[in-house]
């Protein structure tokens, strides 16, 4: 982004089943009712090409899908979600919430899948040009009461369905990740009730 973007970007992240989706929804609320031009998006989705990746990614008859592969299609949506969702919105001036962006594929494909930091960041320079969150929302919680949440929905997706052990390591990442850069990510207790989380949240937000 230039210097010239007005807007900011805050993204949520966390592993599955944490909350992170309900507490952006209910920021977003919060946000438009104090007069904030508000912007929400989702990744992978966000806009209708990203959504046809996200059916494919998500989709669990595609167990058969190479974790290099995986991580491509994410970008693709992410390309797609930043030129078209998420830079016109800062540059005019609003407030961008997004459930998920770079972190995640860090915490899943680099270090979850093991296919690396260094990659997850070359192709972060070319899908975002480097586009990042100025504020990210990490919601943490312990890895049963997680998975219990995510698996309760209804019919598990193809990332809900991953190994208990691959989502140990998704955990590890974020937490790693959050201690390296205390600057832009605010760690938030997620085994509260929505409300609690909620308050949290709020004040990550204002300070």
């Amino acid at each position: 982004m230039t210097e010239t973007r007005r807007g900011r970007f805050i993204n949520f992240e966390g592993p599955d089943g944490c909350g992170k989706t309900t507490q952006m929804h209910r920021l977003a609320a919060r946000l438009r009712a104090e007069g904030f031009g508000v912007v929400e998006t989702v990744e992978p989705g966000g806009t209708r090409i990203g959504n046809q990746i996200r059916a494919i990614l998500l989709d669990p008859a595609n167990q058969e899908l190479f974790p290099t592969a995986e991580m491509l299609l994410y970008f693709a949506a992410r390309a797609q979600n930043a030129g078209e969702i998420i830079r016109p919105a800062l540059a005019e001036g609003k407030i961008v919430l997004s459930d998920r962006f770079t972190d995640s594929t860090m915490a899943y494909q680099g270090l979850g899948r093991g296919l690396g930091e260094e990659m997850v960041n070359a192709l972060d320079a070319i899908a975002c040009r480097g586009l990042k969150p100025d504020l990210t929302i990490l919601i943490d919680i312990d890895l049963e009461t997680g998975l219990e949440r995510a698996r309760g929905r209804g019919a598990a997706d193809r990332m809900d369905a991953q190994a208990e052990d691959f989502h140990r390591r998704v955990r590890e990442a974020y937490l790693r990740m959050a201690a390296r850069e205390p600057h832009r990510f605010r760690l938030i207790d997620g085994r509260g009730t929505p409300d609690e989380v909620a308050a949290l949240v709020s004040a990550a937000v204002i300070r």
